[in-house]
């Protein structure tokens, strides 16, 4: 079992293609290759039991866009499927860390912006009080936490797709770390899950 340091488990989660890749080469914006596979029974079970016991959002300015645009919509949307729903009302009514050095003001509710160094923010957040803190997607947030070994729970779907060039989510020069299986599953179209846990 990995033992932690503070209260609070610092969990991260991303979508990456088959050669490790997070975002086009040519268009890190658009996730359309992520689209048919998002939707698997696999990847929504994921993401359930990442939120579920989270209480805190950590996200990048582009990622709190682009998530705080959509998924509010989907709540009440017909025909949304419940566990897509459930994450949106979660997402809505969680308590939101923005880091950003360009906005001033947070559109959203429950929403801190803050302008300071990634591994200082989650070291205040790990010694207050709350369920983990989930980083959604925000690859630059998610690398600084991983060369600082602050991550606790590392986990990710693979979507069957080469992307050919692109940014990687492993960058050289990490600091050794060993990790334990938590939960897997495969299922449609080749989506795979996975979480490790860091031993420490």
């Amino acid at each position: 079992m990995s033992e932690q340091r503070g209260g609070r488990r610092v969990v991260t989660n991303m979508a990456l293609s088959l050669d490790g890749r997070y975002a086009r080469p040519d268009d890190p914006l658009d996730m359309g290759w992520v689209m048919p596979y998002a939707v698997t029974e696999v990847a929504r079970d994921h993401l359930t039991a990442l939120w579920e016991p989270a209480t805190t959002a950590l996200l990048g300015r582009v990622n709190a866009e682009g998530f705080l645009a959509f998924w509010p919509t989907v709540i009440g949307m017909e025909g949304a499927d419940p566990r897509d729903e459930g994450f949106a009302r979660w997402l809505v009514d969680a308590d939101k860390v923005v880091l950003s050095s360009t906005l001033g003001e947070a559109p959203w509710e429950r929403t801190v912006i803050v302008d300071r160094p990634t591994a200082e923010v989650v070291a205040e957040l790990k010694a207050s009080e709350g369920g983990d803190i989930l980083v959604l997607s925000s690859a630059s947030v998610i690398k600084a936490l991983l060369a600082a070994d602050l991550v606790d729970r590392l986990a990710f779907t693979v979507f069957p797709v080469f992307l050919g060039g692109g940014p990687r989510l492993f960058d050289d020069g990490l600091p050794e770390a060993r990790w334990a299986l938590a939960a897997q599953a495969a299922g449609e179209h080749g989506t795979v899950s996975l979480v490790y846990d860091r031993v420490r």
